[in-house]
């Protein structure tokens, strides 16, 4: 897969913008990982998931890579739920 699979149809536009920027975070391994997890459950965050993902992608795509592979241990901008959860996916194409 090289690219969202999801539309983004009748998603507000906070979700939108969001879906796109899991997309294109600048690195393909971190592109895969949020893109793939919004692309499966950005429809149904709700509105406090939806701004925990928003916090957790400011995140620099090293460090979150790092923290989501178990290479480091997350920090405190990291650590959370909605980090749990993205950790936890499996794409069922991969399952």
């Amino acid at each position: 897969m090289t690219g969202t699979t999801r539309s983004s149809e009748g998603l507000d536009p906070r979700r939108k913008r969001l879906l796109f920027r899991c997309w294109h975070r600048g690195t393909r391994e971190m592109d895969l990982l949020l893109g793939r997890f919004a692309d499966a459950h950005i429809g149904d965050l709700s509105e406090a998931e939806v701004g925990q993902l928003e916090q957790l992608i400011e995140a620099a795509d090293p460090d979150l890579y790092a923290a989501l592979t178990g290479a480091t241990v997350p920090g405190p901008d990291i650590a959370g739920p909605m980090f749990e959860r993205i950790k936890a996916f499996r794409p069922a194409e991969f399952s």
